[in-house]
């Protein structure tokens, strides 16, 4: 798979997470505090909610990347702890949220754009 392909592909998931976010009522207008951004905590778990994570940080940053051809994470782990922290939620619909992130992390996990290899890369 090209690096174009892998950017297609994860900026429609992407836009599918931002909407399914949106629809289930996860998606916020209002940024939160900029000092919960400086939470140093993988997920800053202990500042954000999961959802907040994805729409201010996780959303961003990959999008960040992507346009500025970048290397992409050569792991991404967000699928259990999503699985995880929503198991016992039953006020949204989980499913397609757990399919979009799954996907995301399947993409990042098996594409060859790591640190290394990315097209920019010193070898």
């Amino acid at each position: 798979m090209t690096a174009e392909n892998i950017y297609q592909e994860l900026r429609e998931n992407l836009q599918q997470l931002e909407v399914e976010l949106q629809t289930q009522r996860l998606w916020s207008a209002v940024a939160p505090d900029p000092k919960a951004l400086e939470s140093t905590t993988p997920f800053m778990y202990d500042t954000l909610k999961l959802h907040e994570w994805l729409q201010w940080v996780y959303i961003p940053r990959l999008r960040a990347l992507m346009d500025a051809k970048g290397a992409l994470p050569h792991q991404s782990h967000v699928y259990p702890l999503a699985s995880h922290e929503w198991e016992q939620h039953t006020h949204f619909d989980k499913g397609q949220l757990l399919r979009l992130i799954n996907r995301i992390d399947a993409t990042l996990n098996g594409c060859e754009m790591t640190p290394e290899s990315a097209p920019d890369a010193k070898h």
